[in-house]
């Protein structure tokens, strides 16, 4: 939960800006990247601090990202004036650099996980909710909600309390991913237990709180990419704000060489199939994807660096919620969405979407015209076969690997590809 306690109250009017900043994006990120130098610090410097508010609040007292920012192993790239006035409020992401022993930094992107409208709008909907008011404490309004009450009375996550949040994720749960986020919640002590004794009245508001508002940093705790996970890093997260590593959109690459393309055309294709075939049985399905979606590392590997779009679906369980449940609303519903949006059915997911939507929005984008023909007819081909979404699933799914099978003796192997190499030299499966 971000610093928002009193973020509408008139008697803070000193803190108002700087809270306003917690409005987080859309957009996450990436992985580590040496960071060449560190801005210049002056003695003293206390922007941690003051970026949060801490004076005022402490919603995010305890927090990983809260830590970091007051021990200053979060700082603000160079640009940030010494007055330490807030970059403009309208960006998505701010630069800056991050440390884990205070003498080895990499750069980061802080992130907005929520537009500036929608944090407004939520913000004017929570103290509407209970009275005619612009102005309230939001902490205080939120702890009085009826879901809240359950939650401080409830001994494990169950999917009733997370009933009608907007979150794909939580379109359709099981007692077991829910077990998952508990167990695995890295903002507090403890952590491992399935039952949520060790969270205290704020640690579940603020868990409650961050799943309601976007869950790209929950899934980066609960499917870490050092298990293998497609995602990146957590670095901490608080409210509507998240830090992960710098990376470069894939936008970035629609223009680069043949080889370049077909390496990334190959990784989406492989991060694609790994979704729906895992060990832990469960199929992630976009909702919507862009080239904000995925992202690359400085040494070439490519992530999903924009979780918040993604659903999950149990194949071993199934859900535990039916459609009449969904449709539950109350504020929590509406903390980063139209409270009048429809809420996808479970029944609708289909488990080839995933591809149709990459080769009909993202690989056209990135092969088009790269290759001399015969190659090129080859590719839009299998381009064509996987994004028809009136083929059924074995078929997009065979177009889809035949087309990655056919990228793969198209990518180069040196150092440009640092995430393979040299490994490419001397084994065929890199």
């Amino acid at each position: 939960m971000g610093c928002w306690i009193y973020y509408l109250s008139s008697n803070v009017v000193g803190l108002f800006p700087l809270l306003q900043f917690l409005t987080l994006s859309r957009s996450p990120l990436s992985e580590a990247t040496t960071s060449p130098t560190v801005p210049h610090v002056k003695p003293g410097y206390s922007f941690g601090r003051t970026f949060l508010g801490l004076d005022k609040c402490n919603a995010c007292i305890g927090t990983s990202i809260c830590k970091k920012l007051f021990k200053e192993e979060i700082r603000f790239d160079s640009w940030l004036s010494p007055r330490l006035k807030l970059p403009p409020s309208y960006l998505l992401s701010y630069s800056g650099n991050y440390t884990d022993d205070a003498k080895s930094w990499r750069l980061v992107d802080i992130t907005r996980l929520t537009t500036k409208y929608q944090h407004d709008q939520a913000d004017k909907r929570i103290c509407t909710s209970v009275s005619n008011t612009k102005a309230c404490s939001i902490e205080r309004v939120l702890r009085k909600t009826e879901r809240f009450q359950k939650w401080l009375k409830a001994k494990r996550l169950t999917p009733d309390l997370i009933q009608g949040l907007p979150s794909p994720m939580l379109r359709c749960p099981s007692q077991r991913l829910l077990d998952r986020i508990v167990r695995r919640y890295a903002e507090v002590p403890d952590a491992g237990s399935i039952y949520m004794d060790h969270l205290t009245d704020r640690d579940k508001l603020r868990l409650l709180y961050t799943l309601s508002v976007n869950t790209h940093p929950i899934l980066l705790q609960i499917f870490p990419d050092v298990e293998g996970w497609p995602f990146p890093r957590y670095l901490g997260s608080c409210g509507r704000l998240i830090v992960s590593a710098s990376t470069r959109p894939l936008t970035e690459f629609y223009s680069s060489s043949p080889d370049v393309a077909a390496d990334l055309a190959f990784q989406l294709l492989s991060v694609v199939n790994s979704m729906g075939n895992n060990d832990l049985n469960y199929l992630f399905y976009f909702v919507r994807v862009d080239a904000g979606t995925f992202g690359i590392f400085n040494n070439g590997h490519l992530f999903i660096r924009d979780a918040s779009t993604l659903g999950i679906i149990d194949k071993q369980e199934g859900s535990q919620l039916t459609d009449g449940q969904q449709e539950y609303r109350d504020i929590f519903s509406c903390l980063a969405s139209d409270c009048q949006s429809t809420f996808l059915s479970c029944k609708t997911v289909r488990e080839n979407q995933n591809f149709i939507m990459v080769c009909q929005e993202i690989l056209p984008k990135l092969l088009k015209g790269k290759f001399l023909q015969p190659v090129q007819e080859k590719i839009d081909s299998f381009l064509r076969l996987c994004a028809n979404s009136f083929l059924d699933s074995q078929e997009v799914n065979d177009a889809a690997t035949k087309l990655a099978e056919f990228l793969r003796p198209l990518r180069s192997c040196d150092s440009r590809f640092a995430y393979r190499y040299p490994d490419c030299k001397y084994n065929d499966k890199y």
